[in-house]
């Protein structure tokens, strides 16, 4: 028996062939069918391009239909799917090129100059350009083939796709995924949210990412499901295409800014019936004024690349502002101590997850493999967060997040929920920087409205937070700095900022 992921997907839409697969707002919309006869061309043009099962084909594309049938034509002819930001440079290219090794190289019409020339430094056989412009076109070479070839055969534990991750606490490690493993995954969304006949997704996510590409578009197939296919955020788009969805998901900044949007509101969200949120911590704020103006509550939901979704809000029953939910079916959680001891309900530690959907470890990196793995096959998640007595998930932060001032430990996501709540402020970021006496100090960076003051927020933390965890100094900024996923680069800030306290007088 094959495992396939693509002849499961296959499976579940073989009776929609003619039914709407990718809709583009105001453009064209792709059938099942088309989009499957579609990757079986780029499949047999990535075959005839040198690509066999097993090899990696790097692909840095923008958002289309063409794109997600290049993801689909790996996976069904076993080559190893690798996507790229869209925003990395030349040089970032080039190191992805040199680790991972790849058969192919498909990118996107217009960097042909910039790009071949770094292809061709790491090696790579065979580059491609997604289309017609720039020459040497996937698109052209697979609109001369025809017929429909047979699906690989593949085994559970044969790695489908490999994402790097951020690099936002070092350098990018590629994570191998297995088509076991994201197969699991898939099904368990699919399930624990309820997708149902009928059903539309409303997909705003990029693809370069498991949010968008994995978490959306499998749920989509799995239920054969017409996605709503936008090439980017838009308010616009959104508010227009939302009266057709049934479900969307999105990042924490979507929300926002549909929020700030003074006409959005409950008109036209009337045939959602599910607005999930993730990749990036949801504030309070958000989470509360979502339902204030429209009715609906937000599912909130925890996941990693190495582990797709590991928690989720339950899409029927109590969903809690600041929690994750619960873990998946085949998911085993815990949270732990500096040696990997299980915690009581309620107290903070690392947070750790064995079972089918975790990655089996990092492409040549054997030792960072071993480091990221316990004795007993748990995967250290480098999250921080407690268990309530029911199993559900609070997070904390990161564990590189962490702040120890004079001693003490301290929890910036403790400090960011009392932050956000104070009227006026939109979103804050707390970080530990250098400090002469205490070693770290705590460090607020906030967004607000220009009435809010560093006093108000110094008198409305001093009874709720001991004396160590109090910001010593508050930065205002007309926005955080954000990567492409909506997560905040606090990395950034402690490298701009790491002066702060250099001059303070003890």
């Amino acid at each position: 028996m094959s495992h396939n992921i693509y002849e499961l997907f296959a499976t579940k839409f073989a009776d929609a062939l003619d039914s709407p697969f990718l809709t583009i707002p105001g453009g064209a919309s792709y059938s099942y069918g088309q989009v499957d006869r579609r990757s079986a061309a780029i499949a047999a043009a990535l075959a005839e391009g040198g690509a066999r099962p097993g090899d990696r084909v790097v692909v840095q594309v923008d958002k289309s239909a063409d794109a997600v049938a290049l993801y689909l034509a790996c996976l069904r002819s076993g080559f190893i799917y690798v996507p790229l930001n869209t925003a990395y440079t030349p040089e970032e290219v080039g190191f992805f090129l040199g680790d991972a090794h790849p058969a192919v190289f498909v990118f996107k019409p217009g960097r042909a100059a910039k790009l071949r020339p770094v292809a061709d430094i790491a090696g790579v056989p065979t580059s491609f350009t997604l289309n017609s412009k720039g020459g040497g076109s996937l698109a052209d070479a697979a609109s001369e083939i025809t017929g429909i070839g047979a699906i690989m055969e593949r085994g559970p534990d044969d790695v489908a796709c490999m994402v790097y991750t951020s690099g936002t606490t070092g350098r990018s490690k590629g994570a191998m995924l297995t088509h076991r493993g994201i197969a699991t995954n898939a099904r368990a969304l699919h399930a624990i949210w309820r997708f149902r006949p009928g059903d539309v997704l409303l997909h705003c996510l990029p693809i370069f990412h498991i949010h968008g590409l994995f978490v959306a578009l499998h749920c989509a197939m799995l239920n054969a499901s017409e996605v709503f296919f936008l090439p980017k955020f838009d308010v616009e788009q959104i508010r227009n295409s939302l009266p057709r969805s049934t479900v969307m998901m999105g990042v924490p900044t979507h929300y926002t800014r549909l929020l700030a949007d003074p006409d959005f509101g409950a008109a036209d969200c009337q045939t959602v019936r599910l607005f999930a949120c993730g990749s990036a911590p949801l504030s309070e704020p958000v989470f509360h004024e979502f339902i204030a103006r429209t009715g609906h509550t937000i599912c909130e939901r925890y996941g990693m690349t190495e582990a797709g979704i590991i928690a989720s809000n339950p899409p029927e029953g109590q969903r809690i502002a600041g929690t994750v939910g619960y873990a998946l079916p085949d998911m085993d959680l815990r949270v732990v101590d500096e040696k990997d001891e299980p915690l009581e309900a309620g107290e903070i530690g690392e947070v750790q997850v064995r079972g089918p959907h975790v990655f089996p470890g990092y492409w040549g990196l054997e030792d960072k493999t071993a480091e990221a793995h316990t004795g007993d096959g748990y995967f250290r998640t480098g999250d921080i967060g407690s268990m309530g007595p029911d199993g559900r998930l609070t997070l904390a932060g990161r564990s590189t997040d962490m702040i120890i001032s004079g001693g003490y430990n301290v929890y910036p996501k403790e400090i960011e929920l009392l932050v956000d709540q104070q009227p006026g402020v939109v979103e804050s970021a707390i970080i530990g920087l250098p400090h002469p006496d205490f070693g770290e100090a705590v460090a607020a960076f906030v967004v607000a409205d220009d009435a809010v003051t560093e006093d108000e927020l110094e008198e409305a933390v001093e009874d709720s937070l001991a004396n160590f965890k109090r910001p010593k100094q508050y930065v205002f900024l007309d926005a955080l700095p954000r990567n492409s996923m909506g997560k905040v680069q606090k990395a950034q800030l402690r490298e701009s900022y790491a002066e702060l306290f250099a001059t303070i007088d003890l």
